[in-house]
């Protein structure tokens, strides 16, 4: 018996105790969430999508999240790669999905503040055309040498009479545009070099293919622990609390800021009962000791904000960024 057929059949006076029963197995069935989130949410799996490969930062934070979620809402949340053009195939996929809560995304910063400065306005995707559920997390860039190299501070790279080679993770990407920034200030002469993703950036540096690299730091930090890469510089507003002795590119005096957040986001258009449910699970896991471990291990700084400060932070940065690539007559849009 459906839910339903059961609500006619109560709204009609003649429901029997069958009829109640069969209710209270279908709440059941979905986590006893009924009544605390939007109507029959969560009905089913609740898919957590990834534009991101397996096994990088981002799908390595949506699995940690969607661990401890799923337990929250009482049904599974299945975690999903849809890799490709910096997350933009997976965020189309999902604005065109029912709002109803049942697909969700883990969204990068840089897909909504850096790529539409790469990419033709068609081609560029709009936090505003999704609901926020809440704010995650931070994941600083860290500039990155081969330990023989002979590159070993950002004074190297000043004084190189030879023109740089510099790794990016992709086009329109925080790597890219970090590196992009800090050679125009600092008078760099050098060449991008795009790749798809940190980890085939992180085998060009240490393979010499590339000089540096700009990459996450969760993604380069067993490297340099091993001694095989060397930190340059980050660039975060301040020193980044695990690496204290690195200092910062506005430390030497160029103005770049640039780190990568992430969110959770759903379709345009779903319910506010449902997306207070969704932000309510995710809530738990944040507080929850098995997620705070995955983030220290993986060395990211809490932002676990709620929507409204995600769209405010990731449209001014988008709107800085853009005035910032004009004054030094920067073009993300090409490798050059």
């Amino acid at each position: 018996m459906t839910q339903a057929l059961a609500r006619r059949r109560a709204r009609r006076g003649t429901a029997t105790a069958l009829a109640i029963a069969a209710l209270s197995l279908s709440v059941a069935a979905c986590g006893g969430n009924l009544s605390g989130g939007g109507g029959d949410f969560p009905n089913g799996p609740v898919t957590l999508v990834v534009g991101q490969d397996p096994g990088g930062s981002t799908d390595l934070i949506g699995r940690a999240l969607a661990e401890v979620a799923s337990d929250d809402l009482g049904v599974p949340m299945p975690v999903v790669n849809t890799p490709g053009a910096n997350g933009a195939l997976a965020a189309n996929e999902l604005a065109g999905r029912e709002p109803n809560g049942q697909h969700i995304m883990v969204i990068n910063a840089s897909l909504i503040a850096i790529t539409p400065l790469a990419v033709s306005e068609e081609e560029a995707v709009d936090i505003n055309d999704y609901e926020v559920v809440t704010g995650i997390s931070q994941d600083d860039y860290v500039l990155v040498s081969a330990s023989d190299s002979g590159l070993s501070s950002l004074d190297d790279l000043t004084a190189s009479t030879e023109e740089i080679q510099y790794g990016t993770t992709g086009v329109g990407t925080g790597s890219q545009l970090s590196q992009e920034l800090l050679f125009a200030q600092a008078g760099i002469e050098g060449t991008a070099v795009p790749f798809n993703g940190g980890s085939p950036a992180l085998t060009a540096v240490l393979g010499g293919q590339v000089d540096v690299a700009s990459i996450q730091l969760g993604e380069a930090i067993a490297q340099i622990e091993a001694g095989e890469l060397t930190p340059l510089v980050t660039f975060a507003a301040e020193r980044n609390q695990y690496l204290p002795d690195v200092p910062t590119a506005v430390e030497a005096g160029h103005d770049v800021q640039v780190s990568q957040f992430r969110a959770i986001v759903a379709p345009g258009g779903t319910p506010e009962a449902t997306v207070d449910r969704l932000r309510q699970a995710f809530e738990t896991a944040f507080a929850s000791e098995q997620y705070q471990t995955f983030n220290e291990e993986n060395l990211l700084t809490p932002h676990e904000v709620d929507g409204a400060q995600v769209v405010e932070e990731w449209t001014a940065a988008l709107e800085s960024y853009r005035a910032t690539i004009d004054e030094y007559g920067i073009d993300l849009g090409e490798a050059s």
